[in-house]
């Protein structure tokens, strides 16, 4: 109950302020004789208390004068009606107390006037809360998935039977403004909808099922303080009082039938919109129909009332405004100026002066200048030209150093410590790649990316090279940047992109990788032809890309995991040599971690489940997209444009037809008339790398030594990893190429208990 009062008390304090600001302004916000306040809570029209009149229709609010205190309810005010503690007409919202009950949230039927439901849960405004252990939840709306997240937990048994559940285990971080999946859980409600269903599943069986499990929706930042409190006992009652954030708008006939997107019909606005100093805007949304109003620049108050909107007397509280002269009013607006007989700055205390002032100030400056002779004049020229030269340099220096230090120049200088000769190749001018790229030049854009624009140039040493220029200035493209520069500056491996160098010096960083002449492999692969890539090459390509990311992996002193492994991020050369390029999404994982805890991030169709659902980054992730890859290759099918028939994708459809040994109806024609019998081995290492759980995937050194096998003449893989590939996938047997994997299948439990993953950036 403190924790209720400490929010309608913010709330409180907000209509206070704004009360403030408007300052001795009678504004009116509600029709005659109609009560506009119940409790603590303003009631601005088109929302009222009592008789039909004072209200539009379908925003009646009741006033329970029998609660103590006094409570203000959404509609006739029935026992689960909704109490409202703020509502702004500005921002078009209500802040309602409400609470989930038989796992659905509903505004309910009491809320219905008789032009419809206006209102709709917030869109991004609030947010979907899980608490409990090892299990998944999922927020449905008309029978589409809205939002979802999995809450895991480290459980142990007391000693005595029972159990204790850790919801923030030792050593997490307590500022972490979200759960991070550990015994709770939070999630974005991105489409809004008037009622919402839930359905939770346990992935954890052998957990005692009084352990609770609670979900709820709540405006979005509410639920921070919460996450310090023993939610095991208190989370009912804390969840009974949860604000939500509610969308309204005022319906119209035309808004219903001939909505047009961001138009307000004329009808509409002048019937909606009764201030003549106001605009009308179109809210619709999905289930909400409807325009809102609000007040023209410069004026405040209802713009549903006739007169509503009042001119705001600036000069009044001129000084508030930046006006320190006379200050003229004029509709919507005012005007500042200096008095008469005065000039300077009106917009600074005591900036307007007398002009006679002004003269007298600079008489002696006149009259010297009129006396000096020339060559006065010429010293005068020639020592502002040079004060002005040293100024700018001195200026283009700082410029350079502060960008320096803002693009993370400080790594860099760390490198060049450990080795002098990263100093002397990684450090280019911006004068250099202004040359080489003829100043960026349009014309020697060759591609770009999510990280980036590619322009192709020479440098002074003749190295042709391809540069790449951040598209944003932002600091997680900085971020990014330098994670590019300090991965790249420490790798040397002929199947991955060379770097050459960088400038810090600007304020977009830049990048000059060697250039790789002949496109991506996505280029090679979907193209209008019916024949592509021969199926040699495939199997070459595939064997490159997986000895670099085994070089990434197990070979570097801090193994890096790429994130995005796609085929529009292998590049290849005149020999079709692969070349894994895009480290700005990669990540340093410690050896002694097993993963480390980051925000999703990579390509839809090439991600890892289970990364998607727990935010685990590990070595294993990369597996994932490769085997993916390797599915794209022997299907010349793209991950996040196919659906069969029956609406699976492209990974589903492929363990489908591989479990039942009818993999050439998806399989790429010229694959099945080149690949003979390998073609089911590469199958089976992809089907292997893609099982949805982790640690039944291969390693890429693994996979790297089965596909170099598969390139020797008349040689056969007798099984891809004999611990990975005996438990079986999820629902299904894939089919194994070798006797070994015919003789039976093991077992091995699968737990989730961690400690906390920490983050696993590499220090710089």
């Amino acid at each position: 109950m403190m924790l209720t009062s400490w929010w309608v008390s913010i709330a409180a304090m907000v209509l206070i302020s704004l009360s403030a600001v408007a300052g001795d302004l009678p504004m009116t916000m509600g029709l005659p004789g109609c009560n506009t306040t119940c409790g603590n809570v303003s009631v601005p029209y088109p929302f009222g208390i009592g008789p039909d009149v004072c209200y539009f229709p379908g925003f009646k609010l009741t006033c329970d004068h029998g609660s103590n205190p006094t409570r203000l309810l959404l509609g006739d005010g029935g026992a689960d009606a909704f109490e409202v503690v703020d509502i702004s007409l500005e921002n078009v919202t209500v802040r309602v107390v409400s609470h989930m009950s038989g796992g659905r949230w509903s505004l309910g039927g009491d809320t219905i006037g008789a032009g419809g439901a206006p209102y709709i849960l917030k869109p991004e405004s609030n947010e979907f809360i899980l608490t409990g252990c090892d299990v998944q939840a999922t927020l449905l709306g008309n029978g589409s998935i809205i939002s979802g997240c999995v809450s895991f937990c480290a459980t142990i048994t007391d000693g005595g039977g029972g159990y204790t559940q850790y919801y923030r285990p030792e050593g997490a971080d307590i500022n972490s403004m979200t759960c991070s999946n550990m015994g709770c859980c939070q999630s974005s409600v991105v489409i809004g909808s008037a009622s919402y269903g839930v359905e939770l599943k346990r992935l954890n069986n052998s957990l005692p099922g009084d352990l609770g499990v609670h979900v709820l929706i709540a405006e979005v930042g509410w639920f921070y303080p919460m996450m310090f409190f023993d939610l095991s006992q208190n989370f009912t009652e804390l969840a009974s009082r949860a604000p939500v954030l509610l969308q309204w708008a005022v319906a119209h006939g035309a808004a219903l039938t001939n909505n047009e997107m961001g138009a307000c019909p004329g009808d509409a606005a002048l019937s909606v919109c009764k201030s003549a100093n106001s605009n009308c805007r179109d809210e619709s949304h999905f289930t909400l129909k409807g325009y809102s109003c609000q007040c023209k620049e410069g004026y405040q108050g209802n713009p549903y009332l006739t007169g509503g909107c009042q001119d705001i007397k600036e000069c009044d509280r001129k000084e508030t405004y930046g006006c320190f002269g006379d200050c003229e009013e004029l509709p919507g607006s005012f005007r500042c100026r200096c008095p008469g007989g005065t000039s300077g700055n009106y917009t600074m205390p005591g900036g307007c002066v007398k002009s006679a002032d002004i003269i007298a100030g600079n008489l002696g400056l006149i009259i010297g200048l009129s006396v000096a002779s020339g060559p006065c004049i010429l010293l005068l020229v020639l020592g502002a030209l040079l004060i002005s030269r040293d100024l700018k340099q001195r200026k283009a220096r700082a410029l350079r150093e502060k960008f320096f230090s803002q693009n993370r120049g400080q790594l860099l200088k760390q490198l060049v410590s450990h080795r002098a000769d990263i100093a002397e190749r990684m450090l280019i001018s911006l004068e250099e790649l202004e040359k080489a790229t003829n100043n960026f030049d349009q014309a020697r854009r060759i591609g770009g990316g999510g990280h980036g624009t590619v322009y192709k140039g020479i440098l002074s040493d003749l190295h042709v090279v391809a540069i790449k220029k951040s598209n944003i200035v932002v600091k997680r493209e900085i971020d990014e940047f330098i994670n590019e520069v300090a991965i790249l500056s420490q790798i040397n491996h002929r199947n991955i992109v060379k770097l050459h160098g960088c400038c810090l010096e600007i304020q977009v960083p830049l990048l000059a990788y060697e250039f790789i002449s002949n496109g991506t492999l996505s280029d090679h692969l979907h193209t209008e032809e019916p024949r592509s890539l021969a199926w040699k090459d495939r199997l070459r390509i595939t064997n490159e890309i997986a000895k670099a990311l085994a070089y990434l992996h197990s070979a570097v002193s801090v193994p890096v995991i790429h994130r995005d492994i796609k085929p529009s991020n292998i590049l290849l050369d005149d020999a079709l040599t692969a070349k894994v390029s895009d480290f700005g999404a990669s990540r340093y994982i410690p050896i002694d971690q097993t993963g480390t805890a980051t925000a999703v991030q990579g390509t839809i169709g090439y991600l890892d489940p289970m990364y998607y659902y727990t935010g685990r980054l590990t070595e294993n992730s990369d597996v994932y997209s490769f085997g993916v890859l390797l599915v794209e290759l022997l299907t010349r099918r793209k991950p996040s444009l196919y659906r069969s028939s029956e609406g699976d994708g492209l990974v589903m459809q492929f363990l489908t037809l591989l479990a039942h040994d009818s993999l050439s109806e998806i399989l790429d024609p010229q694959v099945v008339e080149e690949g003979g019998g390998k073609v089911k081995e590469v199958a089976t290492i992809a089907a292997s790398c893609i099982k949805l759980r982790g640690e039944e995937r291969p390693t890429m050194r693994q996979v790297e030594m089965t596909l170099e096998a598969l390139q020797t003449p008349n040689e056969s893989v007798s099984e891809l990893i004999q611990e990975t590939n005996e438990n079986k996938y999820a629902a299904m047997n894939y089919p194994r190429t070798s006797k070994r994997a015919k003789q039976g299948e093991s077992s091995r439990c699968y737990s989730l208990e961690e400690e906390v993953l920490l983050s696993a950036r590499y220090p710089r």
